[in-house]
C-alpha cells in the first residue's frame, strides 16, 4: 500500500461487479473501509455491469438482474447515498471512450503479464476453452479508464488486485508522457483483511467458487454452510487435539469473534472443544453481525423505486464529473475539434 499524503486529492473509486450478492470477503476485504473512508474522503462506488459481460457476455439477464442486489448489499451495510456517489457503469459513454483511448497505449504481452488477469483466465478455461476474449484479456484497460475518468486516487482493493492498480499507474505514466500532465495516478489502499478464505479454504472467498457466506443468507442457510465447513482432517474423535491452522470455523472465529479467539484456539488444540459446539457458536457469532445487515437491506428490498433512484441520482453525478474529465483528455490529445 502507498501511504496516502494529507494534502492529496481525496477522491476514492471502487465497485463491483454485478454478478451475484455480496459476502463476507467483500465485507471484511472492502465494504467496512468503505463504509469508514466515505466519512473521509470524495466517495464513488461503480456497479461495473459492463466489466461484468467481460466473462458473462452469454448471460446478460445474470448481469441486469444482479445490479439492484448490488446496490442494496452497498446500503445495507452502511454505505450513505447522501455522501456517497453509487453509479452504473454502463451509463458513464466516457469510460467506455477512454478504454479505446488507453488500448493504445498497452501491449498484448504487458496484458498477458498480469498475474491477476492470469490467474482469473486460469478460472475460466472452461468459458473461454483454447481462446481468451479480446474484452476480458483487456479489462485492466477499462479499469484504468473507471478510475481516470473520476480523477479518483485513493483505490481500496483486496492484495490480489494490486496488479491491475499498477496496470492503471502505468497507463496513466504513459498517457502523461506522450499528451502532457492530465491525468492523476492512483494508490491502492488495503485493508486489515487484504483477502478472505473460502468455506472450502479455498484463498480467496469468490461468487463463482461456491465456497461463501452471503451478506443476505437467512440464519438457516449460514448454519448449513458453517455446519460443512473445513476442519482439521486429522481430528477424528471430540477430545482429540486439534490443529486451528487447519479449519476454517476458527479461522473464521477470528473474523467475528475475535475477543475470544486465542481461547478457542488453546481449547482446540487441548482437545477441550468439539468441532460441533464450535461451529455452533461460529453460527451463533456470525447472525449477530449480518443480522442488523439484513434488517436494513430487508428495507431497500420492499422499496426497488428507491433503490433505483439512488442508482440513478448518483449516475447522474457521475456523468457530470466523467464529462469534464473527457473534455480535458481531448484537449491534450488534439482532439477538440
Amino acid at each position: 500500500m502507498i501511504p496516502i499524503k494529507e494534502e492529496e486529492n481525496k477522491r476514492i473509486l471502487t465497485g463491483d461487479r454485478p454478478t451475484g450478492k455480496l459476502h463476507i470477503g467483500h465485507y471484511f476485504g472492502s465494504l467496512q473501509n468503505r463504509v469508514k473512508l466515505q466519512n473521509q474522503y470524495e466517495t464513488f462506488i461503480e456497479v461495473a455491469d459492463v466489466q461484468a459481460l467481460t466473462d458473462n457476455f452469454n448471460n446478460p439477464e445474470k448481469v441486469k438482474r444482479n445490479v439492484n442486489q448490488i446496490v442494496m448489499d452497498q446500503l445495507s451495510v452502511g454505505i450513505d447515498p447522501n455522501i456517497t456517489t453509487i453509479f452504473l457503469q454502463s451509463m458513464i459513454p466516457e469510460i467506455a471512450e477512454l478504454t479505446v483511448f488507453y488500448s493504445n497505449l498497452v501491449t498484448i504481452a504487458r496484458l498477458q503479464r498480469n498475474p491477476t488477469v492470469k490467474t482469473e483466465i486460469a478460472q475460466k478455461k472452461e468459458l473461454f476453452k483454447e481462446s481468451v476474449t479480446y474484452g476480458f484479456l483487456g479489462y485492466p484497460v477499462s479499469q484504468a479508464a473507471d478510475i481516470t475518468a473520476f480523477d479518483a486516487t485513493i483505490i481500496p482493493v483486496g492484495e490480489d488486485q494490486l496488479p491491475l492498480i499498477e496496470q492503471c499507474r502505468e497507463i496513466v505514466r504513459k498517457f502523461n508522457s506522450i499528451y502532457g500532465e492530465t491525468l492523476k495516478e492512483p494508490k491502492a489502499y488495503l485493508g486489515e483483511n487484504k483477502r478472505i478464505k473460502g468455506l472450502d479454504g479455498n484463498e480467496k472467498m469468490g461468487k463463482s467458487l461456491g465456497n461463501a457466506i452471503y451478506l443476505s443468507d437467512s440464519k438457516e442457510e449460514i448454519a448449513k454452510k458453517v455446519m460443512n465447513a473445513i476442519t482439521d482432517p486429522a481430528r477424528i474423535k471430540k477430545d482429540d487435539p486439534g490443529d486451528p491452522s487447519k479449519c476454517m470455523v476458527a479461522y473464521y472465529h477470528n473474523l467475528f469473534t475475535k475477543n475470544e479467539y486465542e481461547n478457542i484456539c488453546d481449547e482446540c488444540r487441548k482437545g477441550k472443544r468439539g468441532c460441533v459446539a464450535c461451529k455452533r457458536q461460529l453460527i451463533s457469532s456470525i447472525n449477530k453481525e449480518l443480522e442488523p445487515i439484513r434488517e436494513k437491506r430487508r428495507y431497500y428490498e420492499e422499496r426497488p423505486e428507491l433503490v433505483r433512484e439512488i442508482l440513478m441520482e448518483g449516475t447522474k453525478k457521475a456523468q457530470i464529473i466523467a464529462k469534464e474529465t473527457m473534455k480535458k483528455v481531448k484537449q491534450a490529445m488534439k482532439l477538440d475539434y
